[in-house]
């Protein structure tokens, strides 16, 4: 067995993660915050409410400008289902026994749930005291919207699912086209492909295990060769899609939607304050530590709102930093960040009380559940 695992551990990610070291070192977080207040300003400037151009041409030139944001988001969606294929299948493949894996399963479903649920809960519950959705003019979205296309308060209450139906959801996780998922971007249909690739590796002969792990080792360096392509956009990303839609929607409708980005903001918080209490309660680590092995990476990460592309960086600082076995990080990162996104799943739970409360719809009970 050792033999074995030293036949196909996966490689030292320095070479990974050297280029998302020179970012935090030339400080790429305050770059993209730069850019944020430029593209505001820029925005507010080409706006309607002051006029210094004809509406038509400052969305011209808003498009123009977000060339390089949608640039950035699309190499980003391009290359995150093989980064994240290529990752778990190495991962499983240098875990010791399947044992272990056992044991790992049960602990991570009961984690992932457990911590998805909280941040939905926190997500829909300062959304609904806040009120952040009542600090906007639901004439102003409604401008820009097809109100054939807005949920109407008797359809805003989803079906009861049929407990018939349940075992074929259970079986369709499994996908039979594995190529259609990717493209199609089923995350959890090709993290489960990947999950079962992995463990058939497990148990394979090293010999004939060696050759896929080597090629989903390139196909990690060629997918961290486009996320270092895309990070040079990173500033003029965040700066032309501030700018265009600032310009879509004016400054009264931004200032609006600031009381909503707090509120965000505010959960997230909450958020962490819970990963603290995990860390210093049952994993028995000092936080305060945690926060300052951690600080680097998540100041990466939140200023791109993209976990996928600090993914190397985040398994290096597990290693070096929180002293988590290589098979253990480089299993547990890529899956949590294609399945369990609490940070996405607070956003979502927040934004659909916003846009409830925008547009005057009441989400009762049962629609929130």
């Amino acid at each position: 067995m050792r033999q074995y695992l030293e036949y196909i551990h996966p490689k030292p990610l320095s070479n990974l993660v050297q280029h998302l070291q020179s970012l935090i070192k030339g400080r790429l977080w305050l770059k993209i915050l730069v850019a944020m207040a430029l593209g505001l300003a820029t925005g507010v400037s080409l706006s309607p409410q002051v006029g210094l151009v004809e509406k038509e041409t400052a969305e011209i030139i808003g498009s123009w400008l977000a060339v390089p944001g949608n640039l950035f988001l699309t190499l980003i969606q391009m290359i995150v289902v093989p980064l994240i294929f290529a990752s778990v299948i190495r991962g499983l493949a240098s875990s010791e026994d399947i044992d272990q894996l056992k044991r790992l399963g049960i602990r991570l479903v009961i984690y992932f749930l457990l911590t998805t649920s909280i941040a939905i809960t926190i997500g829909l519950s300062v959304s609904t005291i806040i009120g952040p959705g009542h600090y906007i003019d639901a004439d102003m979205p409604r401008a820009n919207v097809d109100l054939e296309d807005v949920v109407s308060p008797d359809d805003a209450t989803p079906e009861s699912p049929d407990v018939d139906t349940l075992p074929e959801v259970v079986v369709s996780l499994i996908p039979e086209n594995p190529l259609s998922a990717m493209v199609e971007g089923e995350m959890l249909q090709v993290v489960l492909f990947a999950i079962i690739i992995g463990l058939a590796l497990v148990v394979m002969p090293p010999s004939q295990a060696r050759p896929i792990l080597s090629l989903m080792g390139s196909i990690q360096e060629v997918c961290m060769t486009v996320v270092r392509w895309a990070m040079l956009l990173a500033p003029l990303a965040v700066f032309g899609l501030l700018a265009q839609i600032t310009i879509r929607i004016g400054l009264d409708a931004l200032l609006g939607m600031a009381v909503y980005v707090a509120t965000v903001l505010f959960g997230l918080l909450l958020m962490i304050v819970v990963y603290l209490l995990i860390v210093g309660l049952i994993a028995k680590h000092n936080p305060w530590r945690f926060l300052s092995a951690a600080r680097e990476v998540q100041l990466l990460a939140f200023s791109t709102s993209s976990s996928a592309a600090v993914m190397p960086l985040s398994m290096q600082t597990a290693e070096s930093k929180l002293n988590v076995r290589p098979s253990i990080a480089q299993f547990l990162i890529p899956l949590g960040a294609s399945i369990n996104m609490d940070g996405t799943a607070l956003y979502q739970a927040a934004a659909t009380v916003f846009l409830a409360q925008v547009f005057n719809v009441d989400l009762g009970l049962p629609a929130l559940f």
